[in-house]
């Protein structure tokens, strides 16, 4: 399987593209960002775009996949709501319009989170946004779209948040959580998880479109199995 991996620079890419490097039935990762990953891994081509509203112009580059990984996503704190909207339902828009017209057998699995709003109306900016992207995405003609929505997500395998704020919070509850893992499976999950998740999707399917954490952490298969 061949697949194309946005913000693979955040914690929840990370943890995906770490997922898809250790998983033997991926062939190749095409990391799209803004940033450097870092060292590369034999499976992964890297293109770099300042403006990622140039996705379009990578052409034939981006045909021959079989599912995209979108993980690319901003914080709503401080934003107005056109420039939320402009980064989360305009630029996901065009990216994934671009993928179905070059890859209409595609799987697209899209990063929401919990609490989105898909009737469009709430008083939460940030759900009203995010529903929107669900909802559009819902309606492009992929073979399949799964929309992820992790709550708590706790970071494992030396992966970090480029936010010092949620580092430090990550700090605090790593300890907790193995025990926060049990008390409360419908609202916590990890990087490992949500990447295993996604791979699993794409390679098998799953019952339901809209995935919550129990969802998430059902489809998790373990390595090796």
């Amino acid at each position: 399987m061949k697949v194309i991996l946005f913000g693979a620079t955040g914690m929840v890419g990370q943890g995906v593209l770490r997922e898809c490097l250790v998983d033997a039935g991926i062939e190749q990762v095409l990391v799209i960002g803004r940033r450097a990953t870092g060292p590369l891994h034999a499976k992964v081509r890297e293109v770099l775009l300042p403006d990622l509203f140039a996705v379009p112009t990578l052409g034939q580059a981006l045909d021959g996949y079989d599912a995209c990984f979108y993980c690319l996503g901003v914080s709503a704190v401080g934003m107005t709501e056109a420039a939320y909207r402009r980064v989360t339902y305009d630029l996901t828009l065009l990216i994934a319009g671009c993928l179905v017209e070059r890859n209409p057998g595609m799987t697209f699995v899209y990063v929401s989170g919990t609490g989105t709003d898909r009737t469009e109306r709430g008083r939460s900016m940030w759900a009203r946004v995010k529903g929107a992207t669900e909802n559009a995405i819902s309606e492009l003609p992929f073979a399949a779209t799964y929309m992820f929505r992790p709550g708590y997500i706790q970071p494992m395998d030396g992966i970090t948040s480029n936010t010092a704020l949620y580092r430090a919070i990550y700090v605090v509850m790593g300890p907790l959580y193995p025990l926060l893992d049990r008390l409360f499976p419908r609202y916590i999950t990890s990087t490992e998880r949500v990447g295993r998740a996604m791979i699993a999707v794409a390679r098998h399917g799953a019952p339901t479109h809209v995935l919550e954490n129990r969802e998430i952490n059902e489809l998790s298969i373990p390595r090796g199995k």
